[in-house]
């Protein structure tokens, strides 16, 4: 499987530069190259890259805003930020960056963040986390409004909800429901008992999980029982679950 990579940076010559380092690794494709944050994201939406390296000063949408929207249409996607200024290394964290690497970087370094992404997703050591705490499952319903009508879903069948683009899926046991509403319209009405916020674009049914694993160095993918899909934990709140079930 290789891993496809996006570059947004308005420098020619660091784009060339990253081009020619992910050109020559094995297992990393380049799918693209953008000198702007909006044209970037675009490249996002249609290529689906699993990796981008973003530059932070340019014309325009700055690296920092264009990583937040990224993580809001594609949260699962690794940023690298890539640039001349060291300033801006707190913000580029809380959107979840992967790496941070400065200007003019050693090729070294690129390839062990990359190594380190390429582990991820071959290796991905499980943290299992024991439920035994969970309390009862909720009987009560969940009532969503949408295009389709009025659903009616039972809240113990609730897998995960997740913020895609501006709509938000739920994901039950029997079926998948679409609605306009936020994330936080819908957590405001779920047994805090029984669901917890995982990521700012995730809600999760603790009763649900099957395993934790690392998918990043501030992030965790979550797996389910009953579906293939999962969900993304974010550092903070994964250790506020260790505590929660005394892990």
């Amino acid at each position: 499987m290789e891993l496809k990579v996006l570059i947004i940076d308005d420098d020619e010559g660091m784009r060339l530069v990253l081009k020619k380092i992910i050109e020559k690794t094995e297992g990393f494709e380049l799918v693209g190259e953008a000198e702007s944050g909006e044209t970037g994201l675009g490249l996002v939406e249609t290529l689906s890259p699993n990796i981008v390296f973003l530059d932070i000063e340019m014309p325009g949408m700055g690296g920092i805003e264009c990583a937040k929207r990224i993580t809001d249409i594609a949260p699962k996607t690794f940023i690298i930020f890539a640039t001349a200024h060291e300033n801006y290394m707190p913000e580029a964290f809380e959107v979840y960056a992967s790496d941070y690497l400065i200007k003019p970087f050693k090729i070294d370094r690129i390839l062990t963040t990359l190594q380190h992404i390429k582990e991820i997703f071959i290796n991905k050591e499980s943290v299992v986390v024991h439920t035994s705490q969970i309390t009862k499952d909720s009987l009560s319903k969940l009532i969503i409004k949408s295009k389709e009508g009025i659903s009616f879903i039972d809240c113990k069948d609730i897998i995960f909800i997740e913020r895609e683009n501006r709509y938000t899926l739920i994901h039950t046991l029997t079926e998948n429901v679409t609605t306009s509403e936020g994330l936080s319209e819908i957590e405001e009405r779920l047994d805090k008992a029984l669901f917890f916020r995982s990521h700012k674009s995730y809600i999760i049914n603790l009763s649900m999980i099957y395993k934790i694993y690392p998918y990043g160095r501030w992030t965790y993918t979550v797996k389910f029982k009953g579906t293939e899909k999962d969900a993304l934990l974010t550092h903070d709140r994964y250790e506020q679950l260790e505590k929660l079930f005394d892990v």
